[in-house]
Parts: structure tokens; sequence; C-alpha cells
């Protein structure tokens, strides 16, 4: 499952949003108490300009909420083996990266 998000509407978002807490959480393996099913593998991308040696927490903040939202979406309960990384695309001008968020949307039994 390849999905795309093109929307950068979403400059600034913080933990305490009430729109965030309604989202599933990811989970490390430790925190995982119950047994599970995988539902499926969440895969998002964007371009970022930048090389990807300067990639900045909200970098990664974003990969972390686009994981969640997406899950949510699925019905999942929860996001595990979340991944974020950027990859270098072209360089015209300015850097550019592809930013690519990746995690398993689970749900519990």
């Amino acid at each position: 499952m390849l999905l795309s998000i093109l929307s950068f509407s979403n400059g600034c978002a913080t933990t305490g949003s009430k729109a965030v807490d309604n989202l599933p959480p990811i989970l490390s393996q430790e925190e995982l108490q119950r047994p599970y099913d995988k539902m499926g593998v969440i895969t998002v991308q964007r371009e970022r300009y930048g090389a990807p040696d300067d990639l900045k927490a909200a970098d990664y903040e974003w990969g972390y909420r686009v994981l969640r939202q997406e899950a949510a979406k699925m019905g999942a309960d929860a996001v595990i083996y979340p991944e974020i990384k950027g990859e270098r695309e072209t360089y015209i001008l300015f850097p550019s990266s592809e930013m690519t968020a990746r995690g398993i949307a689970i749900k519990f039994r």
C-alpha cells in the first residue's frame, strides 16, 4: 500500500491537540502487552527541500504524525516499527529529498 500526501496545510502541530490525542499510538516492542494482527504496511512520502543529511526534529514529527493519521483511517489500534528516512532526489538549484515514513498498522485481538 503506497499513500502519497502532498498537503502541507498542517504547518505546525502540537502534541496537545485533540486531533492528535485521538490517533493510534506508536508502540515499541516492550509496550506490546497483548496479541495483535498486522493490518498492513503504511508508507507515506513527500518531497522536502534540503539534503537528507539535515533532517530536523520537525521532519521526524511529520513522519510519526502521518503514520498515526493513516493508521486511524484504517481503523488500527497502533503503529509498530516506525521508520522515517530521507533520500536524495535531485539537485537543480536547491537540494531536494524524498521523505518516507513507514510503519505497520496493527489491531489488537
